[in-house]
């Protein structure tokens, strides 16, 4: 939470909500408020969600947003406890003077990921089973594709079942399926191949930070079926350490140019 915190804009998010209490402020308000561009701030509100700090509650077509009074209660006893030597007497108790609450409210502390490529076939698919299997519930991944082939490639599930993956929900779909209303927000979209150029990628919202990772198509691998077998092996190699190395980014610290920058720089990073 402190590490969410660290940061002069989040801070002065926090104010805000302060004082407008348990009603919150709806995303667009707080923008106007502070002077923060949409797209920067809908980075920060995630950040701050996902700590425990701020709670999202959907009222139609807007999330508002308001403090997640439990977690501030935690905070706050947590400093007095420990900056007071054991004693919050010494502190003045800080965290009485926040209300009291009766229950959780219901929140997904998380990240949305959607990996991209041509026909969501192969990589996409590797991507989205491992990210989901490694995820420890802080992130949760679909794939898609611009021109989706009827079905992912059976090499691709018979590989991903060997190791352990559930592959009972991957299926092969447009990408245009994550651009209505309905759909889960956005807050990676990493493209694995280089589909994009010439295309028009559709809208996945102001939240979404998007990145590169080019990765060779299983479709052009030749040779024997023991000599692809091995280059299938190597690119779900490839895809695992590029996740790993997402996952383990310091997202409550970093901003969202900075965090599209290390997405990058993972995208740019030699596979063997």
């Amino acid at each position: 939470m402190l590490a969410a915190l660290a940061q002069e804009t989040r801070l002065e998010l926090l104010r805000l909500l302060f004082v407008n209490g348990a009603t919150g402020l709806p995303a667009g308000e707080i923008a106007s408020q502070l002077g923060v561009p949409p797209s920067t701030l809908s980075f920060h509100l995630t950040a701050m969600e996902r700590e425990g700090l701020l709670v999202a509650t959907r009222h139609g077509r807007r999330i508002v947003y308001a403090v997640r009074l439990i977690g501030m209660r935690d905070l706050l006893g947590f400093l007095t406890e420990t900056c007071c030597a054991g004693q919050p007497g010494l502190c003045g108790d800080i965290a009485r003077f926040l209300p009291l609450i009766s229950e959780e409210p219901s929140m997904t502390p998380s990240f949305n990921v959607l990996f991209l490529c041509t026909a969501n076939s192969a990589r996409s698919i590797m991507a989205e089973a491992i990210l989901n299997s490694i995820g420890a519930g802080r992130f949760r991944a679909w794939s898609a594709g611009s021109a989706p082939a009827a079905a992912p490639r059976p090499k691709v599930m018979e590989q991903l079942a060997a190791l352990g993956h559930d592959t009972s929900a991957l299926h092969s779909k447009s990408w245009e399926a994550f651009t209505h209303a309905e759909a889960p927000r956005m807050d990676f979209v990493i493209a694995l191949c280089d589909m994009l150029d010439g295309q028009t990628c559709p809208d996945f919202g102001d939240r979404a930070v998007t990145g590169a990772w080019p990765l060779p198509d299983p479709m052009k691998f030749s040779g024997s079926a023991v000599e692809q077998a091995v280059l299938l092996n190597e690119l779900y190699a490839a895809l695992d350490r590029r996740i790993r190395m997402f996952i383990s980014l310091p997202f409550a610290s970093l901003d969202r140019i900075a965090v599209g920058r290390r997405l990058d720089d993972i995208g740019g990073r030699v596979t063997a």
